[in-house]
């Protein structure tokens, strides 16, 4: 609900503007304001209706959260199951930070490297974009790439693996 002083600002902004006429609605309250020469303003409550309906509906939404839960942690269960018996002689190119995988340098682009790929320490495996600021990714190692752990497009957080090097 608005504050007095903030229905106070809006209604000295409408006064000074050339508009005839100012809507506003925000959780149910409605802010209605028109100008012809005088100023009217209308304020409405929310309905209790709006409510009962919200009561009636969280149920459904707790239930849809926790089976997302539990998908959830089906998939993080079940991926490092698979990937434990090859991560002891692996190296592990990880996420120097917070950002968008990308695995060609644009769209419709060949990827950097793909799986079989030879690399050096100076190979660029993909970009990060973090804050509009495209950052290549370097192997670190010489080797083959075994694996792709994340998708194109993908939200990586920091320190999370990118890719599975077989040293040489």
């Amino acid at each position: 609900m608005l504050k007095v002083q903030e229905i106070r600002e809006i209604i000295k902004l409408v006064d000074q503007s050339s508009i005839d006429e100012f809507q506003y609605e925000h959780a149910g309250t409605k802010l209605v304001m028109k100008k012809n020469n005088q100023a009217e303003v209308q304020v409405s409550a929310p309905v209790q209706k709006v409510q009962y309906i919200e009561k009636e509906v969280q149920p459904q939404v707790v239930k849809v959260a926790e089976e997302k839960t539990i998908q959830v942690s089906n998939e993080v269960a079940e991926t490092p199951k698979q990937k434990d018996v090859d991560d002891s002689s692996l190296h592990k190119i990880v996420s120097p930070m917070v950002g968008t995988f990308y695995q060609a340098p644009s769209p419709g682009a060949e990827p950097y490297v793909k799986v079989g790929s030879k690399v050096t320490e100076s190979t660029v495996v993909c970009i990060v974009e973090a804050m509009k600021l495209f950052n290549e990714i370097e192997a670190e190692v010489k080797g083959e790439i075994v694996e792709v752990l994340v998708k194109d497009g993908q939200l990586v957080e920091y320190g999370q693996p990118l890719f599975l090097v077989k040293p040489e």
